[in-house]
Formats: C-alpha cells, structure tokens, sequence
C-alpha cells in the first residue's frame, strides 16, 4: 500500500501556517485544532514542520520569550517528506530513522498531503487485524 492510496479520498483541509506566524499563534492553532504539527510555508512551499517539540525544546533553551518569534525561526526544517508512490512501510522507516512523526506528502514540488506515524500505525494495525481474522476463517474451514 502507498502513502497515496492511504490519503486517497481525504477531503480534510490541511492546517498550516506561513514562517512569519509568531511562535504563539502557531501554538494556539495547534492547541485549538488538536494537532501535534503543521508544515510551515513560505511563499506557497513547504519550508518546514511546526511541532510541539519545537516549542518545548526552544522554551528549554530560551524561555517564553521564544513566544514572540517567528514559527520559521524555531521550526524544523528542512522537513522530511514523502511522496505519494512511497510504500507505508518505507515511509515508517523513514519517520524512525530521521525521529519525525510527520510528513508533507509532496507530488511536483506541491504538498497533496500530511501523514503522521498515528495514521501509518493505525493502517498497519488494521491490516495485521484483517490478516489474523482471514487466517482464523481459513483455519476453521480447513
């Protein structure tokens, strides 16, 4: 399965900010809508992720003063993308292996899409699910 099939469909507005957002309206968007992430674009590209553990690290680092800066100044960038061919599989190995929990799934330099590793987590689970209940069908009809 491909990153493309999984987000296939998808009707849902991606939540993103533009790299001059300050630090405090960046969090207060996550928190209102709930999510962990938000790519960052400036002049329409995707310039970065804005996650929580930006904010926590920066507020470590340099206090609430951070607050106050740009989302492009504390974000993490260059964000790690996928590309919709990607297989699930692949793309969780990615997220391991470079520590990110989400991913702007790019086609031609354009973001079509944004995946966390909850959604690629939950795909797998339900297809081991399905694979146990067909072999548990085949067993009792053997």
């Amino acid at each position: 399965m491909t990153i493309g099939r999984l987000i296939e469909g998808r009707d849902v507005a991606i939540v993103t900010c533009d790299a001059a957002t300050s630090v405090r309206q960046g969090v207060a968007t996550l928190a209102e809508r709930r999510i962990g992430a938000m790519p960052v674009l400036q002049d329409g590209q995707v310039a970065g992720i804005f996650s929580e553990r930006d904010v926590i690290y920066r507020l470590h680092e340099e206090g609430p003063a951070m607050l106050d800066r740009p989302v492009g100044e504390v974000m993490t960038k260059p964000a790690v993308t996928a590309d919709p061919d990607m297989q699930i599989l692949v793309a969780l190995s990615l997220m391991t292996r470079r520590r990110v929990r989400h991913l702007p799934v790019m086609r031609d330099g354009h973001m079509v899409g944004f995946v966390s590793i909850g959604d690629l987590v939950k795909y797998r689970i339900d297809r081991i699910e399905s694979e146990a209940e067909a072999l548990r069908a085949y067993i009792q009809t053997a």
